[in-house]
């Protein structure tokens, strides 16, 4: 409600409709307060889709949240808008990216001091019944990359005024939607054409979710997911979640998950064949396999903190720059003193000073 109060001259729009199926490319509901503004205030809109993609056995929910940015004078224009999808970290929603990374706001001052072109902005919620979808196909909770790329793209361009076409596409995420960012790049450079990827997580297993880390041994002493969840295993249920997506195993209770390495006798023992499945799904290991996808790619960009606590995501981001670099890839990389949170959203941060400069320089406006 702060926005409302924010901004002159608005009037509230409510509406219900009935949950969109994407196959079908129908309406979705309006689950939430519409707020159209005659000034120079974008404006956000919440939407629902139910995804044939995301049919599943385990309970996971179908009916995905979705959030909207819609530039100034949307609606009174008839001019159409390239967009940037934006995947949020492991624990987060689209409410939480929302709320953090306070974008309503952010883009309003970037378009206003004309850091970006006015543009439509979506958030997916991808946060899990295990905190996060990996942006993954899954046998066991979804597919969630066809999501992405297929129904929620088609969704945006049949209820939105968008430039329909890859070049006005970009796909942004921070953490494991730095992940996402890159992997979707890979496999759908039709869709997307520019990428940006914030402290991408898990691209590779090194550092404290490789062979040599403690916290293997730790995942096998967990039995359930209460433990799993106790507030102390950020890490823990992670690797957990990840494998959920990656290694899924329908007859291995309570978590239904092969793991990469295990300990047997207090000692550690590598799963060549599960290591394989994971090497599929991340993104240091695909490149192989996607060279000429990732060289079809218009621009991409990946970036880190220095300081990261979570020590593999410096480690792997400059192994997979180094090996694109090997491979004559074209894409910028950079590293900047700070953590994993610290200057993402802040004024001297990435996303305004980088990320959104990035996407204006890159997409196609016309």
């Amino acid at each position: 409600m702060k926005l409302i109060k924010r901004l002159l001259f608005c009037f509230v729009i409510s509406g219900v409709g009935s949950f969109t199926n994407c196959s079908k490319n129908v309406n979705g509901e309006i689950n939430s307060e519409n707020i159209t503004c005659l000034n120079e205030n974008g404006q956000i809109q919440l939407r629902k889709i139910y995804s044939n993609y995301l049919l599943n056995n385990i309970g996971e929910n179908p009916i995905r949240n979705v959030t909207i940015y819609l530039p100034p004078n949307y609606h009174q224009k008839d001019k159409r808008y390239p967009v940037i999808y934006f995947l949020h970290g492991f624990t987060s929603s689209d409410a939480d990216e929302m709320k953090v990374g306070k974008w309503n706001d952010l883009l309003d001052q970037a378009i206003l001091n004309k850091k970006i072109k006015p543009i439509i902005l979506v958030l997916p919620n991808q946060h899990t019944q295990y905190q996060g979808s990996w942006y993954t196909n899954s046998d066991l909770t979804g597919l969630w990359a066809d999501f992405t790329s297929k129904e929620l793209v088609n969704f945006i361009d049949d209820n939105f005024r968008t430039l329909a076409k890859r070049e006005s596409r970009g796909l942004a995420g921070h953490s494991m939607g730095g992940f996402g960012a890159i992997k979707l790049g890979m496999l759908y450079p039709e869709v997307f054409s520019t990428i940006y990827a914030l402290s991408p997580a898990f691209l590779g297993l090194e550092k404290e979710i490789g062979p040599d880390a403690k916290i293997f041994k730790k995942i096998n002493e967990i039995t359930t997911k209460k433990e799993l969840f106790n507030g102390y295993n950020f890490l823990e249920s992670g690797i957990i979640s990840a494998a959920r997506a990656f290694s899924p195993n329908l007859k291995k209770p309570p978590f239904y998950v092969d793991l990469p390495y295990e300990y047997t006798n207090d000692c550690i023992v590598a799963k060549k064949d599960i290591i394989t499945l994971w090497q599929d799904n991340l993104p240091i290991y695909m490149i192989d396999d996607h060279l000429e996808n990732l060289k079809s790619l218009k621009a991409l960009k990946l970036d880190w903190g220095r300081n990261d606590g979570l020590t593999h995501i410096p480690f792997t981001s400059k192994m997979f720059s180094k090996k694109l670099e090997r491979f004559e890839i074209q894409h910028f990389a950079e590293e900047y003193i700070g953590g994993h949170n610290d200057k993402i959203y802040s004024a001297d941060g990435r996303v305004v000073n980088e990320l959104i400069p990035f996407f204006d320089m890159y997409l196609e406006f016309k």
